[in-house]
């Protein structure tokens, strides 16, 4: 699971441990919440041929490791100005063969369409680097008024969305991971 915002006084982590529990209770799945603001990534990225300096180096690849070992994701991500936010692009333009034939579901937050423009728009960037996204989809609108303390208002009703994307992903993680194993997926 990846949170996509890095702002201060973000609700993401709050979204994120909600669905991070809601995954373990699941239990098809081991769980690793990847904070971006844990690996700041520049927004410059070297050249081809040119390297970065050791400590972009360093959080480079310890993120590209923790994202090319799952088998599924789950992006937790708010809208901003009608999009995702920009450390979650960046972050998809620094790794991005790890997103190969492995699937993606969405849980977004915001105001009015929570965060369902973000979603919109990530669902044609996974596509450009060969991930599948899920239908099933989790969205928060008025996020700030949706959570009680770490739990939703409706908790019936987003566990059973929760359940319904989690089950998908299963299905589309094994298929596909049992599919790469079988012939790796050329880009």
């Amino acid at each position: 699971m990846i949170v996509g915002s890095v702002r201060d006084g973000r609700v993401g982590p709050t979204v994120a441990r909600w669905f991070a529990d809601e995954a373990r209770t699941h239990g098809g799945f081991h769980v690793d919440v990847i904070d971006l603001l844990d690996y700041p990534l520049p927004l410059v990225i070297p050249a081809p041929g040119q390297f970065a300096d050791p400590e972009t180096t360093r959080i480079h690849e310890a993120l590209a490791a923790r994202i090319a070992a799952a088998d599924a994701y789950v992006i937790v991500t708010p809208e901003y100005n009608h999009t995702l936010p920009a450390a979650l692009k960046n972050t998809v333009d620094w790794v991005y063969a790890e997103w190969a034939a492995k699937p993606v579901g969405f849980v977004s937050y915001g105001g009015m369409s929570g965060g369902l423009r973000a979603v919109e728009h990530l669902r044609h960037i996974v596509a450009e680097l060969h991930g599948v996204t899920v239908r099933e989809s989790l969205s928060f609108h008025q996020v700030w008024e949706a959570f009680d303390g770490d739990l939703p208002r409706d908790r019936e009703g987003s566990a059973a969305a929760a359940k319904g994307m989690l089950d998908r992903l299963v299905w589309w993680g094994r298929t596909l991971r049992a599919a790469r194993l079988d012939r790796p997926y050329e880009r």
